[in-house]
């Protein structure tokens, strides 16, 4: 998987999952996207539930249309696929449901990329899902999700994914019906020119990282381990397999294990970290926690 902090390209604030007045949200197509971009954003992708929305991009506001679509995942649960970027209608499916791998196979047709939506909320039991090709990855926080049930957090059944040799990336989005209620939670930073096609080969090969707060400056793997240097953090794990991983913790205190603290702030929060990484881990990925609680993922990191 490719690292986003040595591509070429700009950072983009992205909201890749949300709903207008074409399924169940509040705002019209244009309205929401004005709606994300006064708040920042460099991406919006509108994914209506079985309707292809659209609304103009601007110089600062690449608008991509998408779809979510229903599918059938194992012991019958209805699942949820996203398809960032289609450019044909989904009507065509006539409201069939498919399994998993005939949906991505559908949006991937449709010039989209698919991305398993929300599993927790979903009720799917971690290390039941197989992602079939055409699904590059799956939402690993969905905000609106964990605003309503607290079911947003699918770590668990991303790790799964990873542990069984399925080094999928994983989105973090807001799934926003209520915007200024469920809107600007949660976003993914991609690395990527600022069009279209650069913007889905990004989602595609994993350039980027997801958050609900943090920033990520660089994470760079080297034969000494992980080194990470980012906002203010109270924690920084890295995440290897079963059993295994390393943790810096702040504080006088602080449980360091298999890592160490490079530099933190005046306040005594870290800002950069050493993090042993086995040369037989199945998986690495990190995770940073600010001292709010608000937190930030990387991608399955690249080979050294």
């Amino acid at each position: 998987m490719d690292s986003p902090w040595r591509a070429p390209g700009d950072w983009l604030k992205a909201a890749l999952h949300m709903h207008t007045t074409n399924s169940d949200g509040e705002l019209a197509p244009r309205a929401l996207a004005r709606h994300y971009g006064r708040a920042g954003y460099d991406v919006v992708a509108l994914t209506d539930h079985w309707h292809r929305s659209e609304a103009p991009s601007s110089p600062d506001l690449v608008v991509l249309p998408g779809v979510e679509l229903n599918c059938l995942l194992p012991e019958d649960r209805d699942g949820h696929v996203l398809g960032i970027g289609i450019e044909r209608d989904p009507a065509e499916l006539a409201g069939e449901r498919r399994d998993l791998a005939a949906t991505g196979d559908w949006i991937v047709d449709a010039g989209g990329v698919a991305y398993l939506a929300h599993p927790y909320w979903t009720g799917t039991r971690a290390g039941s899902i197989e992602l079939p090709p055409s699904v590059t990855g799956i939402e690993v926080f969905n905000a609106g999700c964990e605003l309503e049930v607290g079911r947003g957090l699918s770590s668990v059944h991303w790790d799964e994914l990873l542990q069984d040799g399925r080094l999928c990336p994983a989105l973090v989005t807001d799934d926003s019906h209520h915007p200024g209620f469920d809107s600007d939670h949660a976003w993914t930073w991609i690395r990527a020119e600022r069009d279209r096609e650069s913007i889905l080969d990004a989602l595609r090969t994993g350039r980027f990282y997801g958050s609900t707060g943090p920033l990520l400056h660089d994470v760079e793997t080297t034969d000494a381990g992980v080194v990470v240097r980012c906002t203010p953090a109270r924690s920084i794990t890295l995440l290897t397999g079963k059993t295994s991983g390393a943790a810096v913790n702040a504080g006088r205190l602080g449980y360091r294990y298999g890592a160490e603290i490079l530099e933190v702030s005046d306040d005594g929060w870290i800002l950069a970290a050493r993090l042993d990484l086995p040369e037989t881990a199945p998986f690495a990925r990190l995770e940073a926690v600010d001292p709010t609680g608000l937190r930030a993922w990387t991608n399955p990191l690249w080979p050294r």
